[in-house]
């Protein structure tokens, strides 16, 4: 598995790599069943997709890596280098989303995708790395805790107030 950084050209997206990210997006309704963050998780639409990933960019030290395999695009992380809080105490890097194609779940490319990231972290001389986890997503959790991540608070999400729980990993 290669990661490779989402880079904007000319300030847009590109169209074809939209197409294959929306395709992932579009796998994972359950998950955004879950979250609540489209309007109708069934007909997730390129340009909703545009949109969140121009959210998530929007963060400084932000940014979306790319994972693919054999050419194929089966995952992404989207990354922040510090919390997007700037009065935030809290010295470690968050993983805003890890999202794999839904039709390869369970071949492992999660788990890759999340130590490719550890790694990228650990390798800039980062000491941990912190998920939020909603808490309705119990294979989520399952999965982050699998990954050696602990709980540390319950919290409430920044965009839309959802309850979740903090983990984080020593790197």
């Amino acid at each position: 598995m290669i990661l490779q950084p989402l880079a904007p050209v000319d300030g847009a997206l590109p169209g074809p790599v939209l197409t294959e990210i929306a395709a992932i997006y579009a796998t994972n309704r359950a998950f955004f069943e879950l979250s609540g963050d489209f309007p109708d998780p069934a007909r997730i639409t390129v340009e909703q997709v545009a949109a969140a990933l121009a959210d998530e960019l929007a963060h400084d030290g932000a940014q979306v890596l790319l994972a693919r395999s054999a050419g194929r695009l089966v995952g992404l992380a989207a990354t922040l280098a510090h919390h997007p809080d700037p009065a935030s105490a809290d010295p470690d890097p968050w993983i805003g989303l890890l999202l794999v194609d839904a039709t390869a779940h369970r071949a492992g490319y999660g788990r890759t995708l999340a130590a490719l990231v550890e790694d990228d972290f650990r390798a800039a001389g980062r000491t941990g790395l912190r998920i939020a986890v909603l808490d309705a997503n119990t294979a989520g959790m399952a999965f982050w805790q699998a990954q050696g991540y602990t709980a540390l608070r319950r919290a409430r999400d920044r965009e839309r107030g959802r309850d979740c729980t903090v983990l984080r990993k020593a790197l």
